[in-house]
């Protein structure tokens, strides 16, 4: 998993509350286990038109919020069911932070098993921050996970707080895969002490 340590880049803004999953990435998507390919599809009833062409009136569609690695939007983002596909989506299109009020419980889980950071600020600190965004690209965002702090393009840094163990696994790129791994000398030390006093386990 890609570590996550500081972030400046074009924030999109999205002031819609109680964004679902479903609408992040819809279910008809959902037909692979990988966790590549999804950001085509990313707010796909948003993005595009029922004959496929895109919807100009959609954030993502506008330049320079194509290459946004930011997202702002507002209550309850990430509601609905608990898929994982949710988060697969914004990464593969880009967006390595999402910044809303709060967010529904699993998929805040999710952001963080994925290497995407999301951060809690007040509602009128999101408003004030998709203000800046609509600035476009001379406006860039900063997001300090190690200061915890993000940066708006006049210098102000608004403080935010993450878990402490969350913060660390994703500032040292750790997933659960490598959690387990910082402990791949114990375990190995465990088996191979295992498969000498108990080799019919092994057989």
């Amino acid at each position: 998993m890609q570590a996550f340590t500081t972030l400046t880049g074009i924030a999109a803004p999205l002031p819609k509350a109680n964004v679902d999953t479903d609408q992040i990435i819809p279910a008809r998507f959902l037909k692979s286990i990988s966790r590549q390919g999804f950001g085509k599809n990313l707010f796909a009833n948003f993005r595009y038109r029922e004959d496929g062409s895109e919807n100009p009136d959609f954030v993502l569609n506008q330049e320079p919020y194509r290459r946004a690695e930011i997202l702002i939007a507002f209550e309850n983002f990430g509601c609905g069911s608990s898929r994982e596909h949710a988060p697969w989506a914004l990464l593969d299109f880009g967006i390595r932070c999402v910044i809303a009020p709060d967010f529904a419980d699993i998929f805040h889980n999710n952001c963080f098993k994925n290497g995407i950071l999301p951060v809690r600020l007040p509602k009128e600190v999101c408003a004030q921050l998709m203000e800046d965004a609509k600035l476009g690209a001379n406006a860039r965002i900063t997001v300090d996970l190690e200061r915890e702090v993000v940066v708006r393009p006049n210098g102000e840094e608004i403080p935010f707080k993450v878990d402490p163990l969350r913060r660390h696994l994703l500032l040292n790129g750790l997933d659960d895969i490598g959690q387990t791994l910082q402990h791949a000398p114990a375990i190995d030390s465990f088996e191979a002490k295992q498969k000498a006093s108990q080799p019919w386990l092994y057989a």
